[in-house]
């Protein structure tokens, strides 16, 4: 395996790492929002502070409140979803055929 080949793979690796783990923040969040946590809880402060300016924008460009419900964690974790499946496996596809071609 070539070297760009490496360096491209290990970013897709490490991208879908980190999607993952943040798409557990906003599932935990959402969670946690449910049952009324105590605001100054560092817990509930981090939750709040990695998940809140990504559904503020979310909440800028599409209305997720019905009926009381807010739909933008479910949105962002589908939007995660579909750049894990997409972008992340085209990065390591592109790596694969480096090492074929090289």
């Amino acid at each position: 395996m070539n070297a760009l080949a490496t360096i491209i793979y290990a970013v897709a690796t490490i991208l879908g790492q980190v999607i993952t783990i943040y798409i557990w923040v906003a599932i935990i969040a959402a969670l946690i929002s449910w049952v009324r946590p105590d605001p100054y809880n560092p817990v509930v402060q981090i939750l709040y502070r990695l998940t809140e300016p990504v559904y503020a924008l979310i909440r800028r460009v599409i209305r997720t409140n019905f009926q009381g419900f807010d739909f933008a964690p479910i949105i962002l974790i589908l939007a995660l979803q579909f750049i894990n499946l997409t972008l992340v496996r085209l990065l390591m596809d592109f790596a694969r055929s480096l090492t074929q071609n090289g």
